[in-house]
């Protein structure tokens, strides 16, 4: 009897150890106007599992990537599919909040780890953390914190805000008040996907703001600034934007007029450390295009597997250990300095950045300062996670 015991319990640790592979299910928003934002951070997460020789913590990784056409309808049953079919170890990829509402609590629920490359609602934040909730990215309020203080730091009087009327853009706007000291002349919001801002040129003309800040990623803020700047009202109102809002993808779209905005953000393609050194040639090489914030975070989603990955040396079903080394965060980022707090949500800089143009003559972003040092999130204190 002590002999199949010992058999058992030795079955049970190969079991454990003895991964033959780690598999992602990628789920992301990869066609419509938003699909620039999708395809970078697959290629962001691509680039680094190549870089890594195919491997995530010396583990074979098999990427299953599917398109969510940015419907929660959608990106549910594939995640429905992903984890009961297919018995992904990881599910990330995805872009919106509403999306990760809609599929979060199904990974959570089959003790799946939900790692997010973008969007990190503040639901997550607070009561509702998870220990299979993280976010390698930035709790979504917190580039509309940088906004709002880096407006009241400058002694901006009167300002108008602008996003779209959906968790992210909420989000957005409560991160934008708690920092912005000045007075809130108007809050528009706007649908999801929009891509026609006549009527909120309009209104935000007749209010004269001495600033305007916009959330608006993907499609909808290369249209909005490509509006805005024919308008001609770049001349009388100072436009400040999250990174995404003056990203690459955007300077490509808009070129020229995108000079001289700025925008906050957690990371830059001018970031002096070696991993950000490493990263931003080493995708323009393999992609023939320069990164966006969108690329960076997905890049780092990988490494944050993989350093996990290989912390448990690929016993990747012992989830409380996977957690563990996942919490730990032993990569560098791209970003820089990096760790998480006890919500699972990233503690970083953030940074005042404005477009233009770097040694080369090329369009890009250039670091001005920091406007938030080692800012976690507003609701850390209501989680109860150690």
């Amino acid at each position: 009897m002590r002999s199949l015991a010992f058999a058992a319990a030795m079955a049970a640790a190969v079991a454990v150890h003895a991964a033959d592979k780690v598999r992602i299910g990628f789920i992301s928003t990869l066609s419509g106007p938003n699909a620039a934002i999708g395809t970078d951070i697959r290629d962001g997460f691509n680039l680094a599992v190549k870089l890594n020789g195919g491997k995530l913590g010396d583990l074979p990784a098999e990427v299953l990537v599917s398109d969510d056409q940015l419907k929660p309808e959608n990106a549910k049953q594939i995640a429905e599919r992903y984890l009961r079919l297919e018995k992904v170890d990881f599910i990330t990829g995805i872009v919106f909040s509403n999306i990760v509402l809609a599929v979060a609590p199904d990974a959570i629920a089959n003790k799946v780890f939900f790692i997010s490359p973008n969007a990190g609602p503040a639901q997550y934040t607070g009561a509702q953390c998870n220990p299979f909730f993280f976010a390698a990215s930035w709790p979504s309020e917190a580039y509309s914190e940088a906004a709002g203080q880096h407006m009241t730091s400058k002694g901006i009087k009167d300002a108008v805000f602008l996003a779209p009327n959906y968790v992210g853009g909420q989000d957005a706007a409560t991160g934008f008040k708690r920092m912005y000291k000045g007075k809130l002349v108007d809050e528009i919001y706007t649908k999801l996907g929009q891509l026609d801002y006549a009527a909120e040129l309009s209104q935000i003309r007749a209010k004269q703001p001495e600033a305007l800040y916009v959330f608006l990623p993907g499609g909808m803020g290369v249209n909005f600034i490509k509006q805005f700047v024919a308008a001609g009202m770049s001349k009388d109102i100072q436009l400040i934007v999250p990174l995404w809002g003056s990203d690459q993808d955007i300077i490509r779209a808009v070129g020229e007029p995108m000079l001289g905005l700025f925008s906050v953000g957690h990371w830059s393609i001018d970031l002096e450390n070696a991993a950000n050194k490493k990263f931003v040639p080493a995708f323009e090489a393999e992609y023939k295009r320069l990164p966006t914030g969108y690329a960076a975070s997905g890049y780092d989603t990988a490494l944050l597997i993989d350093s996990a990955v290989r912390k448990v040396k690929g016993g990747i079903e012992d989830k409380d250990t996977l957690r563990a080394a996942l919490r730990a965060a032993d990569f560098r980022s791209v970003r820089g300095e990096f760790k998480f707090n006890r919500n699972q949500f990233p503690i970083q800089n953030y940074y005042l950045q404005v477009v233009g143009k770097g040694p080369d003559g090329r369009i890009m972003h250039k670091t001005l300062g920091t406007v938030l040092a080692n800012r976690g999130d507003a609701y850390v204190e209501q989680c109860n996670m150690k």
